[in-house]
């Protein structure tokens, strides 16, 4: 026992320094390009600069994933979980790349069937770009280049970039005692605040008894653990097996007179664990009561495979445009229930509308895959012609109705595109679908189901029956290798007015933007139950029970930036969506931050949500 409690110290001690030594990195990168830690990144080019001085290369599309439309500034927390995500390309990966335009392993390559890849393929360069690797002697010799030497000096380009960071940031004395970020698993962006004086609602006594609420008791708690920190406050919360069922919406069969818009979506899992989805916008000809929902989306059930997804909590938030698509107004969110489906109804006045779907992590995310084989996705018949397999046939066919937006049984060029986005990164324009039109089957300028079978049997024959890029689609779209649907959750978004023909379009796939982070924000610091921490009066914790879900939000009003830790050990049936019982988060100066989202284990049982936050 002795000798397992010393490795396990060991390890530790070993994890604890390769952190260390990351961090020192971030801060080194970070403090090239920027004065203070306390500064943001406030350009795709700043960010794109920021991470070459971290020894990464990212690509456009790599940048375009992190900078959205709708990103204003990202914050050195934010730049710190983005290095986690992107790792340094190794030699060997550099190698791999390399050899699979050089079949025969010769070591080179020609100048013109380099620059051919260059300049039309990914992003794509422009002659003189391309012409400036050619001219490097470095590595190019009789119009090839030796891919060996290329990947030498870019490895030593990228280590060189890291140290000469690291040691203006050892000279620097002044810069190198500077407070930096919580480096924590999970960043969410802090929203800043304006100074405002205590909310009416707030206890300031960590003994105060929270109001209870039916199926729900609030009792305080301070575990001996938090006396070691300078200040702490707990909260608990328990849920009986049958109070996870909030106040019943109203069914959509008594408004049979009213008019519907509906659109499909879905949630995308990434490698990194981050989560994208669909974005909307709804327009409302005139003032109408209405009533939004949104639920997993029920496609086809094979006999003997769960779906996964239909478990996933979702969410929307609904936030009215003002002046600019900036300027967005809180206005609700989906916090009603009726078994899956969760809705918001109410009155909203004409104009335009934004619709953010959301799910917390808790249970869309990432798994250790248990798959040992893999399905077959094409075969070849008697007459050596190429088929796919019926299981990929059933895969493809839910995978159309996923990406049906409308429901309409046709893929219109827009709905196309968000799969040609996720899929490849790329879009189809006009002239290629016009291409598409002359070789598969159509209607009305869609694409037809066939039509989506047949280009992706085309696929398959363009590889000759290599499977390969089919995998990368169905990858990409949170399939595994037996064909579930295990990191994505499609929904379905249902509006109906009283008054006028509301209409919903699909504007973006992408993550979680600023908007939406303060949208969860203000709605848990509006509806929720406030603490002042017991010796420190500038932070609040609000807690928040939506429906089958607790949000936290962490509340900075001093002006210096805090750490606050979250322990979680005593909570039961629980899911947080860190994914850690105990964390730490950075709060910066007048702001606001998501410390967790958490959801019942098994909603059949109780459960008890019992946090403890301290200031450290």
């Amino acid at each position: 026992q002795k000798v397992t409690l010393s490795e396990s110290a060991q390890a530790k001690k070993s994890q604890h320094a390769e952190e260390a030594i990351f961090y020192m990195n971030c801060r080194a990168a970070y403090l090239t390009v920027l004065k203070s830690s306390l500064e943001n990144i406030k350009s795709k080019e700043q960010l794109s600069l920021v991470l070459q001085q971290a020894g990464r290369n990212p690509s456009q599309k790599t940048v375009n994933k992190y900078w959205t439309s709708q990103t204003t500034t990202l914050n050195f927390d934010d730049f710190c979980t983005i290095l986690k995500k992107e790792k340094p390309a190794t030699k060997t990966e550099l190698l791999e790349a390399f050899g699979k335009i050089d079949p025969h392993n010769t070591g080179y390559i020609s100048h013109d069937e380099l620059y051919k890849i260059l300049t039309t393929r990914g992003e794509k360069m422009t002659r003189d770009e391309a012409s400036a690797i050619f001219k490097q002697a470095d590595f190019n010799c009789s119009g090839k280049l030796d891919y060996n030497k290329f990947c030498d000096l870019y490895m030593t380009t990228s280590e060189q970039c890291c140290k000469t960071a690291r040691e203006k940031l050892e000279v620097d004395g002044r810069l190198r005692k500077q407070q930096f970020g919580s480096q924590t698993e999970t960043s969410c962006e802090g929203i800043t605040l304006p100074a405002s004086k205590p909310s009416p609602r707030i206890s300031r006594k960590t003994d105060d008894k929270l109001a209870p609420t039916k199926g729900d008791s609030r009792t305080p708690s301070r575990p001996s653990s938090a006396q070691s920190c300078k200040a702490s406050i707990s909260t608990t919360i328990s849920v009986g097996a049958s109070s996870n069922r909030n106040t019943k919406l109203i069914e959509p069969d008594t408004m049979k007179e009213w008019q519907c818009a509906q659109s499909k979506g879905c949630f995308y899992l990434e490698e990194d664990g981050e989560i994208i989805s669909h974005k909307y916008r709804l327009h409302l000809p005139q003032r109408s009561t209405v009533c939004i929902t949104i639920k997993p989306l029920n496609i086809r059930q094979v006999e003997g495979k769960s779906c996964h997804w239909l478990s996933v909590d979702t969410a929307l938030y609904i936030l009215k445009e003002n002046e600019t698509q900036e300027n967005l107004q809180l206005v609700g969110l989906t916090e009603q229930q009726n078994k899956e489906v969760f809705g918001w109804k109410g009155e909203l006045g004409s104009g335009v509308y934004w619709l953010l779907p959301f799910t917390t992590g808790c249970r869309l995310k990432k798994v250790k895959p248990q798959v040992t084989g893999e399905a077959k996705l094409v075969y070849r018949g008697e007459d050596g012609e190429l088929g796919l397999t019926k299981e990929f046939r059933a895969a493809l066919l839910d995978i159309f109705e996923t990406i049906d937006l409308d429901g309409n049984g046709l893929l219109s060029l827009e709905e196309y595109n968000f799969f040609e986005l996720r899929t490849s990164g790329e879009k189809c324009d006009e002239e290629a679908w016009a291409v598409c039109k002359e070789n598969f089957d159509m209607k009305k300028n869609e694409l037809t189901r066939q039509g989506f079978m047949d280009l992706n049997l085309m696929e398959a024959n363009d590889r000759e029956g290599d499977p390969s890029d089919l995998w990368v689609t169905l990858l990409s779209l949170g399939y595994n290798k037996a064909l579930e649907m295990t990191e994505a959750c499609p929904f379905v978004i249902d509006i109906y007015a009283e008054k006028c023909k509301p209409r919903i379009k699909a504007m973006y796939l992408e993550a979680g933007s600023w908007q939406l982070n303060r949208a969860i924000c203000k709605s848990v610091v509006n509806k929720g139950e406030a603490k002042v921490m017991d010796g420190c009066e500038n932070i609040i914790i609000y807690t928040y029970k939506a429906g089958r879900r607790i949000t936290s939000v962490i509340e900075n009003k001093s002006d210096n930036k805090v750490i606050i830790h979250v322990n979680n050990e005593r909570s039961k049936n629980c899911l947080s969506n860190r994914g850690l019982t105990v964390f730490a988060v950075e709060v910066a100066p007048k702001s606001m931050m998501v410390s967790q989202h958490v959801v019942p284990l098994n909603e059949q049982e109780e459960w008890l949500y019992n946090c403890v936050h301290s200031l450290l």
